[in-house]
């Protein structure tokens, strides 16, 4: 697998991530049955989706991208689907994490 199809896969278990956790939020505590369903198919996914990006980038590394992604979209998702509006302090902290993302992955030379 090329390293741009980990990446791919990379962006698909993102996305995944971010489903599953806004289907977490409206499964109400795992009491809705559809919402519940789709948490679960989702995070199992997102996990494949991992493990195929692990073949070729390191854990740490495919880790930190994942997370750090993850909770920027789930923000963004959490201010248009749910009206979360972060504060300033908020913000701040998603850029640091916009920056470790970007060092991790463009300044890390482990392998």
């Amino acid at each position: 697998m090329s390293l741009a199809t980990s990446y791919l896969f990379l962006a698909i278990a993102v996305i995944l991530g971010v489903t599953s956790n806004s289907f977490a939020k409206s499964a109400e505590g795992f009491t809705l049955l559809f919402p519940s369903i789709i948490t679960g198919i989702t995070i199992v996914m997102c996990m494949y989706a991992l493990s195929m990006v692990m073949k070729n980038i390191p854990m740490g590394i495919t880790y930190a991208s994942f997370a750090g992604l993850t909770i920027i979209a789930t923000v963004v998702v959490g201010v248009i689907r749910f009206n979360q509006i972060p504060n300033l302090y908020t913000i701040i902290g998603l850029g640091l994490i916009i920056i470790g993302v970007l060092m991790v992955n463009l300044l890390s030379s482990s392998s």
